[in-house]
C-alpha cells in the first residue's frame, strides 16, 4: 500500500440512502488508504473505497459502543501516521452532532493534516423524504436541530427554550427520553403540536407515526418505534400530509390518463 502524507478527511456519508452522498465524498472514500466508519452509514458506500484500504467498524449506537470516543482518536492517530490518509466517514454531516471536533484536535496535535467533506444532515433530509418541510411561510420561520440528551444522558436544556418558540424543533438521539421531553412542550401549552417521528429515514426500512405532542408517546410505543430515529415538532408536520396526499392525486390521475 501507498503511503501517502498523514492526513485525515472526516467525510459526510448523507442521511441513509447511499444515493444522498456528495460526489467529493465518493472520490475522498477512493483515495482513502483506511476507512473508520459510524453505524449510521451505509455500507454500501465501502464499495467506493480501494481495493487494499484498510476498513474498520467504529460505530456507537445508544447502549452499545463499539470504541469510546478516546480509543476511536487513538486509532485516527496510529492509522495516520501508519498509512497516511485516514477517512473518517460519519452518518449525514461530520459537523452535526459528530464528535468531529475531538477528531480534529487529537489530529492537529500530532500533526496530521485535516480535510472536512459536509455532508447532507438527516435533520434536513429525513424530514424532506417525507415532503414535511421544516420552514414554510406563514407556518414556520425558523427551525432548531437539538440533540435530546447532553453527555450526561440529561434532557438538553435547549429543548424547553425551543418549546416556547414557533419554530419547528428537530430532535436527534432522543428517543430514550421522548416521553420527559414531550412533557416540557405540553409545560409551554404546546400539547396539540403535531409531531413526527421517522425512523431509518431515507431508507428501504423507514418507518414514520404521527401524532401529536399530548399522545405521540404512546403511538410511538405501538408502533414500535425506536433508535435511529428523528423528532420533529411543529405546524410543518401537518403539511406533510396535505403535500403527500396532492402526490398521491396527481398519480392517480396520471394513472387514469394512461388508460384512456
Amino acid at each position: 500500500m501507498h503511503v501517502s502524507v498523514p492526513s485525515l478527511s472526516l467525510v459526510g456519508a448523507g442521511p441513509g440512502d447511499p444515493e444522498m452522498i456528495t460526489l467529493k465524498a465518493i472520490n475522498t472514500i477512493r483515495q482513502a488508504n483506511v476507512i473508520l466508519y459510524d453505524a449510521l452509514v451505509n455500507e454500501s458506500l465501502l464499495t467506493y473505497a480501494a481495493p487494499n484500504a484498510i476498513i474498520r467498524f467504529v460505530g456507537k449506537r445508544y447502549g452499545c459502543h463499539t470504541l469510546s470516543q478516546q480509543e476511536i482518536n487513538q486509532l485516527i492517530v496510529e492509522m495516520a501516521l501508519t498509512h497516511g490518509h485516514v477517512v473518517r466517514l460519519k452518518g449525514g454531516d461530520p459537523f452535526v452532532f459528530g464528535r468531529a471536533v475531538e477528531e480534529i484536535q487529537i489530529a492537529k496535535q500530532h500533526g496530521i493534516r485535516v480535510n472536512v467533506v459536509p455532508g447532507i444532515s438527516s435533520a434536513i433530509a429525513v424530514p424532506a423524504s417525507q415532503m414535511m418541510p421544516l420552514t414554510c411561510r406563514g407556518t414556520a420561520e425558523s427551525f432548531w436541530v437539538i440533540t435530546g440528551t447532553t453527555a450526561a444522558g440529561n434532557i438538553s436544556g435547549d429543548i424547553a427554550l425551543a418549546a416556547r418558540s414557533t419554530a419547528t424543533v428537530v430532535i436527534l438521539m432522543a428517543m430514550s427520553q421522548l416521553e420527559g421531553i414531550m412533557q416540557q412542550f405540553v409545560q409551554c401549552g404546546k400539547s396539540d403540536t403535531p409531531v413526527a417521528i421517522i425512523q431509518n429515514g431515507t431508507t428501504p426500512q423507514q418507518q414514520m407515526v404521527t401524532g401529536t405532542v399530548k399522545d405521540i408517546v404512546w403511538r410511538a410505543q405501538a408502533a414500535g418505534i425506536g433508535n435511529p430515529a428523528i423528532i420533529v415538532v411543529g405546524e410543518v408536520v401537518a403539511l406533510s400530509a396535505v403535500l403527500n396526499a396532492s402526490m398521491e392525486q396527481l398519480q392517480i390521475n396520471d394513472t387514469i390518463h394512461e388508460k384512456r
